[in-house]
């Protein structure tokens, strides 16, 4: 392996848990109005619930050492330290690929695939090589310290990393802002990657009434979600495209502040482990302001390649989720050669619960079956 690569353990100071713990005690709550739901946001109810599951119940030493049971790494690339966890099959035909996180997400949102992708039952069955990194200014890979960590700049340090790690040919595999990132990986290195694996492909209307005529009926309500999604969730999009650095003081000063910022993403179909478990993930490494900047980086990005990606591209995209439209999806991804829908069943919260956004954690089975298909199919 490359000398800059270097071995990492997780180990956070019990001072910082007994600290954690007395803020969670000390909490102070908002003023609430009643009977409004979460009209006005994420309701008191919840996230006192969660806060005492925190509190009482969470266990991260456990979680430490689930995470510190899989080769972890970190690697200084382009004036930053990377923090990645590295899986390797034990099978010779298995194919690298790169798996990217979002916010409020982590690489925790992988956990649960890491065995089935890695070791197959079946022989049949592709097997994949793991490399999972905690995005610039998330997590383990800490605060940047450096501007410019928006997605271009990103999937550059991605294909550094493969390339420090010997990976000439891999794939690409994404979720939320990593269904970002991952296009643009085999955007710059086309000749590398071997296909990208996303679950949602962002791509809008351009304006041209053209594109709305002999809309499906399916598309014209995937189109309704997006709206009503963009009317009453897209605050924190905004907020963070223009003043991060605003919210990163209470973020950063309290707990209870970053739980029912982060959860506002974070569906109630999820279960409170999960949901904690990114949360204390962004508190105990001091990422909770770091992270939203990649909002801000990105709306400020100077960057905009104007053709499609070439390298094929399938999508796995969930009921409740983000809902992708082909015709909008096919003018910016020209190779689209796997395009699969999937309902999972979850009611949870209604329209604010987003069921299957991780789709890693909330559907396994489904999402490595979706993987497996499309790496197979392009040999």
């Amino acid at each position: 392996m490359n000398a800059t690569v270097r071995p990492f353990l997780i180990d956070v100071p019990q001072a910082q848990l007994d600290d954690l713990a007395e803020r969670l005690r000390k909490a102070l709550y908002p003023n609430e109005l009643a009977g409004v739901g979460d009209s006005y946001g994420v309701p008191g109810d919840r996230v006192r619930a969660l806060a005492e599951y925190w509190l009482n119940e969470f266990d991260w030493r456990a979680l430490e050492a689930k995470l510190n049971a899989y080769p972890q790494f970190t690697a200084e690339i382009d004036g930053e330290d990377i923090h990645f966890l590295h899986v390797r099959s034990s099978r010779e035909d298995a194919l690298p690929v790169v798996l990217t996180h979002g916010w409020p997400g982590s690489v925790l949102e992988f956990l649960d695939v890491i065995e089935a992708l890695t070791e197959p039952e079946s022989a049949d069955q592709p097997a994949f090589h793991l490399v999972i990194p905690s995005l610039p200014g998330f997590g383990f890979s800490g605060p940047t310290r450096s501007t410019g960590w928006n997605r271009y700049r990103t999937a550059r340090a991605w294909a550094e990393l493969m390339s420090l790690l010997g990976y000439e040919r891999y794939g690409a595999i994404g979720n939320d802002a990593g269904s970002m990132i991952a296009p643009e990986l085999g955007r710059i290195a086309p000749d590398r990657v071997a296909g990208v694996h996303v679950t949602q492909l962002f791509s809008f209307p351009s304006g041209d009434p053209a594109e709305f005529e002999g809309m499906s009926g399916e598309d014209m309500a995937a189109l309704g979600h997006l709206q009503w999604f963009h009317e009453n969730k897209m605050a924190f999009n905004t907020f963070l495209s223009q003043q991060p650095q605003t919210i990163a003081y209470a973020l950063s000063d309290s707990p209870l502040g970053l739980l029912g910022w982060n959860v506002q993403l974070m569906g109630e179909s999820l279960d409170d482990e999960f949901v904690i478990g990114n949360v204390a993930l962004y508190w105990l490494t001091g990422t909770a302001g770091s992270s939203t900047r990649f909002y801000y980086e990105d709306a400020h990005a100077t960057e905009h390649p104007s053709e499609p990606t070439t390298v094929p591209t399938g999508l796995a995209m969930f009921k409740g989720d983000f809902q992708s439209i082909r015709r909008f999806a096919e003018r910016d991804h020209k190779n689209i050669v796997s395009w699969n829908s999937y309902d999972i069943g979850v009611t949870g919260g209604g329209a604010n619960d987003a069921a299957g956004h991780y789709a890693a954690h909330e559907a396994p089975q489904v999402l490595v079956a979706d993987i497996r298909k499309f790496f197979a199919q392009l040999g």
